[in-house]
């Protein structure tokens, strides 16, 4: 029998009962919608995931000035400034380090005109923007003598610039950070949240000569909260993490039985440890959702046995005039995978239709990939294949003269 004659007999059997068919496809429809549903909330978070570790930088360590002891009271990592700018300009010169921005963090009152809005304000350098792979809207970033004058002039982020200018451009304009005068050179292009949930936007820089000298002032001269290191490539990282404990170790005169005055990150690790998380999550989604397909699959086996049953003088009749045990088998094979490639069609209709929910109510973002459509077509297929081939085997397998003797 030629496959296209099998195709039209599989048609007509399936017309013949169509409540069975449609129960059948039933589980092929929940288990395909639910595997293209997760894989696509998986993706959309993993996506979600690298565009996060992609606003943060690449190849990125972070020195972080230590824990204090005061009274008894040992006060968290930060709360005493034991980093300096001269650090900074040690570390510089390390092998393998591409660039080093000191960060001098504090919260201001921003104002202009009527508005006004509290933001953190941080007191860096130009090569900030570098490491953080973060570009300007417009206007300009630092210069060196704005540095070394310790110029009253600022960077903004986008939502600080929304709630200050609304429409307008703020570069040029002129603001007020506790209650002094600075000039607005550069407008930054927006970069979300972090993996904290903390919007990143909302964010002031300027230059850490002038937030030491000027706007926060420092417990010591000089000191910063933490120094921003980028690597010439993540092979290096290891490497420079090393050779700077070393050099901080020295520079602070910390012994090897003592406690560091610092604390040294990795923050592409947390970034690919936060990668992995998301990477395993997405494959359980998929393994949880796949059970429906081999139940599914069960279904289908079960209907097409009685299927058989009920059908076994039709197949000593179609054995009585010259059908091959291999048309009978291919016959009801080509059912069960026509049953399983139907219900696939719909289940994706159905997942597409929840992804499409999910994001609209959830404010959620999955995404549908090609790969994801390409497996469930098939395992789908692959399933009805499977578990219709004990049915089809069992029909092809009965002897003319007992099929017709059926009742």
């Amino acid at each position: 029998m030629i496959y296209s004659e099998l195709l039209r007999e599989s048609w007509r059997a399936m017309r013949v009962n169509r409540m069975r068919t449609i129960l059948t496809m039933l589980g092929m429809v929940i288990g395909v919608g639910a595997v293209i549903a997760m894989l696509a909330i998986g993706n959309g978070a993993r996506q979600s995931v690298n565009a996060i570790i992609s606003s943060m930088g690449s190849n990125m360590l972070i020195v972080i000035s230590g824990a204090r002891t005061s009274g008894g009271l040992r006060f968290a990592t930060g709360s005493t400034p034991t980093l300096h700018l001269s650090d900074a300009d040690a570390i510089r010169e390390l092998p393998g380090v591409a660039a080093v921005a000191p960060g001098s963090p504090g919260t201001a009152q921003i104002v202009y005109g009527a508005n006004n809005w509290s933001t953190m304000v941080l007191g860096t350098n130009p090569a900030y923007l570098r490491i953080r792979d973060w570009q300007l809207k417009s206007g300009a970033g630092f210069s060196g003598s704005d540095m070394r004058s310790a110029a009253r002039v600022a960077i903004l982020g986008q939502t600080v610039a929304n709630n200050l200018f609304g429409s307008i451009n703020p570069v040029g304009q002129t603001i007020r950070i506790s209650n002094s005068p600075y000039q607005v050179i550069g407008l930054l292009t927006p970069k979300g949240q972090s993996f904290g949930g903390q919007d990143q936007d909302d964010i002031v820089l300027v230059p850490v000569t002038t937030a030491q000298r000027k706007l926060f002032g420092a417990q010591f001269a000089d000191t910063v909260r933490y120094i921003m290191v980028q690597t010439d490539g993540p092979e290096l990282l290891s490497p420079v993490q090393e050779e700077m404990d070393a050099l901080l170790r020295q520079r602070h005169h910390i012994t090897g039985s003592q406690d560091p005055d610092f604390d040294i990150r990795n923050l592409t690790e947390l970034a690919n440890a936060a990668a992995s998380t998301t990477r395993i999550m997405s494959l359980l989604l998929g393994l949880i959702a796949s059970i429906s397909l081999v139940v599914g699959g069960i279904g289908i086996m079960n209907i097409m046995l009685v299927s058989v049953t009920e059908r076994t003088r039709e197949v000593g009749l179609r054995m009585a005039v010259g059908a091959e045990p291999a048309d009978i088998l291919g016959q009801f094979l080509t059912e069960a995978v026509l049953v399983s490639t139907l219900g696939c069609l719909a289940g994706l209709l159905l997942g597409m239709l929840c992804v499409a929910m999910v994001n609209q109510l959830f404010h959620m973002h999955g995404v549908i990939t090609f790969a994801s459509v390409l497996i469930a077509i098939t395992v789908s297929v692959a399933v009805g294949t499977f578990f219709g081939l004990y049915p089809a085997r069992k029909a092809s397998l009965l002897q003319p003269i007992e099929a017709l003797r059926h009742e």
